[in-house]
């Protein structure tokens, strides 16, 4: 039965064993946020691609192929050791190192450090160094972020070596991941999900500034329910909730026209090849009439979710309004959403 392959759908793994209230958002920063902190300041005397290099490690070796298995890059990015004896280390190539841009970006769960770039290369060669080992892999052109998290910043364990001196015990500190691991994102300007644009009548300099709001929230809410929810992932609730956050920061409201472009179903039932739709399907086998009921429900979702959001407008597009819809949406499922009665199942009546 197709139904029975999208029982997907009703998965939700967020955990609300605390839920915060709006007066307690947003969080206080994590601790890996004072040493980014320290790398914007040295930026500004040294350059992007200077200042980073020497703290995170990957960016000392090269996109090459079998990089992620070679023995002294497992030896730097695993055990921290220096490479200025490592013949493999002679830095990643970028074609635009001055377009890169570092900063910290207020969220609803504390600040978080970007990497920013308006050159697409630059952006795949990023996302190959921190998130596919060095290794030259495909990147698909619909993606346009990517969230690293649980990230070993090996700059910060020997700064706290220094600060404890005789008294460090590694073994120790991995227990304490707050010590040593990083959340950041990385970003490029180009059309969001890979949509030109034309496809939504902007212009394209409006389009790169509007991209860059919906990446940027998108991603601020993968962390926010990171790091309040227990929970992350590449799932279609995930990014429908993401994309709902993106949409409403660029747009002020929730575009399912939008959404629908993202995901490839702008013509729906057509859908375009390159949408991210399938981009969520890597570990579900879809028979042709469950992919078509899928398209269904994600079409019925994102027109539920804008109808409440012109029925609500100012509870759910205010401020606080905005957080506490994103807490809603975290408490459903896709087919809740879809569902008929999703402003009951939202709201709770």
């Amino acid at each position: 039965m197709p139904s029975a392959q999208l029982l997907f759908l009703k998965d939700n793994q967020f955990n609300y064993s605390e839920i915060l209230a709006w007066d307690d958002i947003p969080l206080p920063d994590e601790p890996f946020v004072d040493a980014w902190q320290e790398y914007i300041q040295d930026i500004a005397r040294q350059g992007v691609l200077d200042a980073l290099s020497k703290r995170l490690v990957q960016l000392q070796f090269p996109i090459q192929a079998g990089m992620s298995t070679n023995p002294n890059y497992l030896l730097a990015t695993r055990r921290g050791l220096p490479t200025t004896t490592m013949p493999e280390a002679t830095g990643t190539q970028f074609e635009d190192p001055s377009n890169l841009k570092v900063y910290l970006h207020q969220t609803l769960a504390g600040r978080i450090p970007v990497i920013e770039t308006s050159n697409r290369t630059d952006f795949e060669t990023l996302v190959r160094v921190f998130s596919r080992r060095n290794e030259p892999v495909p990147i698909p052109a619909s993606m346009g972020a990517c969230m690293i998290k649980g990230y070993n910043n090996w700059d910060r364990v020997a700064s706290y070596k220094r600060q404890q001196a005789e008294n460090f015990d590694f073994n120790q500190m991995k227990g304490q991941k707050h010590l040593y691991q990083d959340v950041f994102l990385i970003l490029t300007d180009n059309g969001y999900s890979g949509v030109p644009a034309e496809m939504l009548g902007l212009a394209e300099d409006e389009w790169c500034r509007l991209s860059m709001t919906i990446r940027r929230e998108h991603e601020a809410t993968h962390y926010f329910t990171l790091r309040c929810l227990g929970s992350a992932r590449n799932h279609l609730l995930d990014e429908f909730i993401a994309d709902y956050m993106g949409i409403v920061a660029a747009a002020g409201r929730y575009r399912a026209d939008w959404f629908l472009c993202f995901m490839g179903l702008e013509n729906y039932p057509a859908f375009r090849s390159g949408g991210r739709l399938t981009n969520y399907l890597n570990n579900v086998e879809l028979s042709e009439p469950a992919f078509e009921l899928l398209k269904t429900y994600v079409k019925q979702a994102a027109e539920n979710i804008e109808r409440i959001g012109q029925k609500y407008y100012d509870q759910v597009y205010s401020a606080q309004g905005k957080y506490e819809m994103l807490l809603r949406l975290t408490k459903t499922n896709l087919m809740e959403l879809a569902a008929e009665d999703a402003e009951e199942r939202i709201f709770g009546y």
